[in-house]
């Protein structure tokens, strides 16, 4: 069964109204990475009034929901993740201005969400238009410290099944085919600290974490063709008061490459750096806090029709060529398993990870149009 180009941009538009509605909804639902409970059962309660039949939610707060899938067929999966990185438990702030929406975490990734939350409606009561087995999820811990969870789940599940992934993510002009794998640690020193006059001289934790600082600030990135390798301090905190010799100091870093040789050896820099320290009259701690995997060789001809018809699908909306983009995103684990798979978006919008983050109001329905050409490609006639 096929449906023609103006009939499905008919329907995206006839949908915009109430689109624009459940995305401000949703944005207002605080969900930081481990605590999205709350929208979760949202997405849930919404698809099972909307007529989808199978909704399940996993163990690590993954909403699942099978397509055409019987047990053993071959799926593609697709995702967008709940999550945002923002600690609020409270309400989020959502406000409209001059065709923008803004709330943390509007656009990444709750335009994407609510895109694909209407996609699912619209193969419900599509019946015959699309066939594929196919798991759409809705998954938790994408950001940050949720150290990509709720897909590692989803691997474990279903992974010797799925043949292909696709990421909803990010904006709609741009694709990130290869994985920009990261290892995060926390660092803390201790030390017999003192009051600051009487006890001077005594070793400092705060002293001592900063010359740790600026040896990782001295370090050499590797330099390779066509890579790209980072490091970054994220935060750090110690002390007591400014008459006190800080008995204790910590630090979060981190750092990335879409290499695997590179990520090794800034992980070899790291040990020796950690190992020149001076450990006189101070002790250092190292703790392991999260860890994201390159990509390994994926096979080149599958990986390349799937980005194709990703791009395919943009171009048919908005006619521009997308860049494709290394990143840090849920197909980081499916591409470590050598599953060919993709990140891309359905919005247009600015300020992403800051609280002024926001989306273009008019970009919701050409999103929506982007997914359903992707999910339809050979089923949509002109």
């Amino acid at each position: 069964m096929t449906i023609s180009r103006k009939e499905l941009d008919l329907w995206c538009e006839d949908k915009a109204e109430e689109h624009y509605f459940l995305l401000k909804q949703l944005a207002a639902i605080p969900a930081p990475s481990h605590h999205e409970q709350k929208r979760a059962e949202f997405i849930q309660k919404w698809l099972l009034s909307n007529g989808v039949e199978t909704v399940t939610m996993d163990d690590a707060l993954n909403v699942v929901v099978p397509f055409c899938c019987s047990e053993d067929s071959p799926l593609l999966l697709c995702m967008a993740h709940t999550d945002v990185v923002f600690p609020d438990m409270d309400p989020l702030p959502v406000r409209e201005e001059k065709g923008r929406l803004y709330a943390p975490g509007v656009g990444d990734d709750t335009a994407n969400v609510v895109a694909m939350m209407l996609c699912i409606r619209f193969l419900v009561t599509h019946p015959g238009v699309y066939d594929r087995p196919t798991l759409f999820v809705f998954n938790s811990c994408e950001e940050g410290l949720g150290n990509l969870k709720g897909t590692r789940q989803i691997m474990a599940d279903y992974g010797h099944r799925i043949t292909e992934m696709v990421s909803f993510d990010l904006q709609s002009d741009s694709i990130i085919t290869r994985a920009v794998g990261s290892e995060r640690w926390e660092i803390e020193v201790s030390t017999e600290g003192g009051h600051s006059y009487s006890n001077f001289g005594n070793a400092n934790a705060i002293h001592r974490l900063s010359e740790l600082v600026c040896k990782l600030y001295q370090q050499q990135i590797p330099e390779k063709e066509n890579t790209k390798t980072t490091f970054n301090i994220g935060t750090i905190s110690g002390g007591t008061s400014v008459n006190t010799i800080a008995q204790n100091a910590c630090m979060t870093y981190e750092y990335r490459s879409d290499d695997l040789d590179c990520l090794e050896q800034m992980a070899c820099q790291f040990r020796q750096i950690l190992a020149e320290q001076d450990q006189q009259n101070a002790q250092f701690s190292v703790k392991s806090i999260g860890k994201r995997p390159c990509g390994l060789k994926i096979p080149a001809d599958l990986h390349r029709k799937l980005i194709h018809r990703c791009a395919e699908a943009i171009r048919a909306v908005y006619a521009i060529e997308p860049v494709l983009l290394s990143g840090s995103t849920d197909a980081n684990i499916p591409l470590s398993l050598g599953i060919p798979a993709v990140t891309f978006g359905l919005y247009r919008g600015g300020g992403a990870h800051t609280r002024q983050e926001y989306i273009e109001v008019d970009s919701l329905t050409p999103g929506l149009k982007i997914a359903l050409i992707f999910l339809l490609q050979e089923n949509v006639t002109e």
